[in-house]
């Protein structure tokens, strides 16, 4: 069996090291020694894009942004499903992440970066979402390990108050969000439903098998006819709890 060799290595803003391994025909990213990706572990981003695009089904010219290419397992699920004259905006930050897709990664998906389709950004996500008012039929989130897990500080602000509000105004009246975590959240389900969206919760498995570990989708649209079939319904804290917490929130000067 042959051993783990890294191919490359790279800097996250926050100063950590992200590194690139191959183990026979698989490939792992890492930051600081913990796996972030793991080429075997790709059904939960197949998943995102099932879910975040079953609503564009017929679309003859849909607009969809993904946020993080990682290994570009979303990019080429949401490319499989949609129609030819789809057009797909990337966003990723790292451009190391670019670079290992081109020169490695492209083999897991058929160069999906090659697709005509593919609109590459690279840069801060947030920073494209809040100047793309009113343009996406989709937005598919998997940025970091989720809004609870993060590895990079500077991705806490898509997963706040600001990003959530950012992609509402970015989406169409008729379009989608859905984002990605390796953790559930009962707070960020709060988050996006103070924000205007009916939302539902989706487990899907890192790996197809009975006993892949679960991660969770969350898909939310203003409106609730858009959102799939199943999956859990969050819900909203009661009415003396939520204003427990608001009375307790510090007030912002003016």
């Amino acid at each position: 069996m042959n051993q783990r060799v890294k191919i490359d290595t790279a800097r996250t803003p926050d100063g950590g090291e992200m590194a690139l391994y191959k183990h026979d025909r698989d490939f792992s990213i890492q930051i600081n020694g913990h796996d972030l990706m793991h080429s075997r572990q790709h059904e939960s981003e197949l998943e995102l894009a099932r879910l975040g695009c079953a609503h564009l089904a017929g679309l003859k010219a849909p607009s969809i942004l993904i946020g993080g290419l990682g290994m570009g397992y979303t990019l080429r699920q949401a490319l499989d499903m949609l129609s030819p004259n789809t057009q797909v905006v990337v966003g990723e930050l790292l451009g190391a992440v670019v670079k290992w897709n081109r020169e490695f990664l492209g083999e897991l998906n058929s160069q999906p970066l090659d697709d005509k389709r593919v609109d590459l950004k690279t840069g801060d996500i947030v920073e494209l979402i809040l100047h793309s008012k009113n343009r996406f039929d989709a937005i598919l989130i998997d940025i970091d390990n989720g809004p609870n897990a993060i590895t990079d500080s500077g991705n806490r602000r898509l997963y706040g108050r600001e990003g959530i509000w950012a992609c509402r105004n970015a989406l169409r009246a008729q379009g989608c969000l859905a984002v990605w975590s390796a953790e559930p959240s009962k707070k960020f389900e709060r988050l996006l439903m103070s924000c205007g969206f009916h939302v539902r919760r989706f487990r899907a498995p890192a790996y197809n098998g009975s006993k892949a570990p679960s991660r969770f989708i969350w898909v939310a649209s203003e409106n609730e006819s858009l959102l799939p079939p199943g999956g859990g319904e969050p819900h909203l804290p009661p009415k003396n709890e939520s204003k427990e917490n608001s009375s307790r929130r510090p007030r912002q000067r003016r």
